[in-house]
């Protein structure tokens, strides 16, 4: 209990103890004493608690310390917080959600030490924390724990764990918030210290701040978010694409012929490439990609030229099986940014269509209706279909072009694809709606494409008002 109620007696010297002086003071109705082998010790510390008293600051009754003092010694350690963030978080958040809270703590953490000295090697206590410190397991109580806690790491893991628990400071050690600045620092380069995506350290910032607002909210650890106290600004980073390596509609072409071209695989997947081009789906959206989403005109020649839709309503990212809760390396989830349950209709040109109606005639679909399927069933994984995309590559570019980051991802097909449909002059609020964008990303990241076709549009404007002289 803390009170104001305090007295602070003078220092009295006691013969033939190996302490003699004692500083003796009340706090309520209980008395606390301190020995101390020599005077000038026993002067100093009645001067801070006097300081104290002085200052109008309350006392707590049990221990006999200022309140101040008290807090710093019951403010837990940032890593014994952040852990507890993590195992607050996890029962709700999705498995993606987890593993970036992860990311950004094991990027944060190591910043918000005492010393460095003695420190683990970067990536060894990145990997810790990110592994086995910040990733959650049922015990056999069936308790939620961080996994170091759960199974027996490596001894390198475990010593790093041990010297950041030693040397993480205190929680209310941020009520100075200059203190943020080197995570802040942190999360915006990469380990190799070039400049992070300008969305990805957004990201990790974002969960710091999450977790600081819990802090000063839910635990009263802080009297105030320090993060909104740094003047801080990060560093410029260019989102734009770099539109010299997207594929241009040849070679987005040739790439997926070449796919198709590259086995059995290569023709199972041909079409999953198709969808990242043609109706510019994300891998996770395709992945998930089931029958019943396809709305296909008759297999007719009359029809040979109609348009056909997916009806998009579901992803399928993979996030590795150590941050769901099966186990298994994917979750099933709703589509990106939108409520679960939220769906979205990408209008399929004729090609597609075609591309579509081969693969289901020739393999049909998986037991829950799946076009796509790895090898050996499941999801279709990144490592999989990247390996087809680098044999494309390998085949249908020059070897000077296979140098550079020309088309140098499957993804890139998206990007192709989200282009392709801004210079064919379709209205932006539709581009970003069939590609599943927000109009915010959709200018970040093709501001260079809408501002050419912004230049068209005021051609044509002015080509009317001049009608009107």
């Amino acid at each position: 209990m803390l009170t104001y109620d305090v007295d602070i007696w003078s220092i009295r010297k006691r013969a033939g103890r190996q302490k003699p002086y004692e500083l003796r003071w009340r706090v309520g109705t209980r008395p606390h004493s301190k020995s101390f082998k020599l005077k000038p010790q026993a002067d100093g510390r009645r001067s801070e608690l006097m300081t104290a008293l002085r200052e109008r600051e309350q006392f707590d009754e049990e221990t006999g310390l200022p309140a101040r003092e008290l807090a710093v010694l019951s403010s837990p350690t940032w890593y014994v917080h952040a852990t507890a963030y993590v195992l607050m978080k996890w029962p709700r958040a999705a498995a993606k959600h987890r593993s970036n809270i992860a990311e950004s703590l094991a990027v944060v953490t190591p910043t918000l030490v005492t010393t460095t000295r003695g420190a683990p090697n970067p990536k060894i206590l990145r990997a810790a924390l990110y592994q086995w410190a910040f990733r959650a397991l049922r015990g056999p109580d069936g308790d939620l724990k961080p996994r170091h806690m759960v199974q027996e790491p490596p001894d390198e893991i475990r010593a790093a764990l041990s010297w950041l628990s030693e040397h993480s400071m205190r929680v209310n050690a941020l009520e100075d918030p200059a203190l943020l600045r080197p995570a802040l620092e942190a999360l915006s380069h990469r380990m190799d210290g070039k400049k992070a995506a300008e969305n990805t350290s957004r990201r990790k910032r974002m969960v710091l701040s999450n977790l600081l607002r819990y802090t000063v909210e839910e635990k009263g650890l802080l009297s105030a978010n320090p993060l909104k106290r740094v003047d801080w600004t990060p560093p410029e980073t260019d989102d734009e694409i770099d539109f010299r390596y997207v594929p241009g509609p040849a070679l987005a072409q040739s790439l997926i012929e070449a796919v198709r071209n590259a086995g059995p695989r290569g023709q199972h997947l041909a079409a999953f490439f198709g969808c990242l081009y043609y109706a510019a789906m994300r891998p996770a959206e395709i992945a998930s990609l089931k029958g019943s989403n396809c709305k296909l005109p008759p297999a007719t020649a009359e029809a040979s030229e109609q348009w056909g839709e997916l009806l998009l309503g579901e992803s399928r990212p993979e996030v590795g099986g150590g941050w769901t809760d099966d186990g298994t390396p994917h979750e099933t989830r709703g589509l990106k940014r939108r409520a679960r349950g939220a769906t979205r209709s990408v209008p399929i040109p004729p090609v597609l269509v075609r591309m579509l109606r081969d693969h289901l005639n020739a393999y049909g679909t998986a037991p829950d209706g799946r076009l796509f399927r790895a090898a050996r069933g499941g999801r279709v994984g990144s490592n999989e279909y990247c390996d087809l995309w680098d044999a494309a590559r390998a085949a249908v570019l020059s070897e000077e072009d296979a140098a550079t980051p020309l088309a140098e991802v499957p993804y890139s097909l998206r990007s192709a694809g989200v282009s392709l449909w801004i210079k064919s002059g379709v209205d932006p609020v539709e581009v970003a709606r069939r590609a599943g964008h927000s109009i915010a990303v959709l200018f970040r990241f093709y501001a260079k494409i809408l501002r050419g076709d912004q230049s068209r549009s005021n051609q044509l404007i002015a080509q009317e008002l001049s009608k009107g002289g």
